[in-house]
């Protein structure tokens, strides 16, 4: 994960917290590529030993899927108190998950389709890699000075 303005208030994530933090929710952001384009779906998903497991139906996540290139999978929240943010970014090569047993043991983990239709595919992502970062949530005074209705604004091509 790049970041490019670290400060003390934002800390790397070891592998072991992004599992931890993975585990807290249930929906993510996955990223394909369908063709040449790139496209990002919603979707809910377990963790299962050291790999993330979700449901899918046949259509267009499905066909980009079968291509097998690299996705990347990102899940992000907060404390309760809207304090502290956290953003895991996960990413590995999909394959379709066929074995009955395996079947099973996504459905004993929880995973269970959110929207009605057929969802029938299992998918496993095995990581090639993972990071994330976690970080205090700055007032807005921090990133977004005041206006000061004295100031010229360049951008709006009025003089003062």
């Amino acid at each position: 994960m790049e970041n490019t303005s670290m400060d003390s208030d934002t800390k790397e994530l070891s592998v072991h917290d992004c599992w931890k933090y993975l585990q807290s929710v249930s929906i993510g952001r996955l990223a394909l590529i369908n063709g040449e384009e790139p496209e990002i779906f919603p979707v809910n998903y377990v963790p299962n030993y050291g790999t993330l497991l979700f449901r899918t139906g046949p259509g267009t996540k499905h066909d980009a899927l079968r291509e097998g290139a690299v996705v990347v999978l990102e899940a992000d929240g907060f404390n309760r108190y809207g304090t502290i943010a956290w953003s895991v970014i996960l990413k590995g090569r999909p394959e379709f998950v066929t074995q009955p047993e395996d079947i099973q043991e996504a459905v004993d983990a929880g995973l269970s389709p959110w929207q009605p239709g057929s969802k029938d595919i299992l998918v496993r992502i095995t990581p090639t890699e993972i990071s994330g970062r976690r970080f205090v949530i700055a007032p807005p005074s921090k990133w977004w000075p005041p206006l000061d209705p004295t100031a010229s604004d360049a951008h709006d091509g009025e003089a003062q």
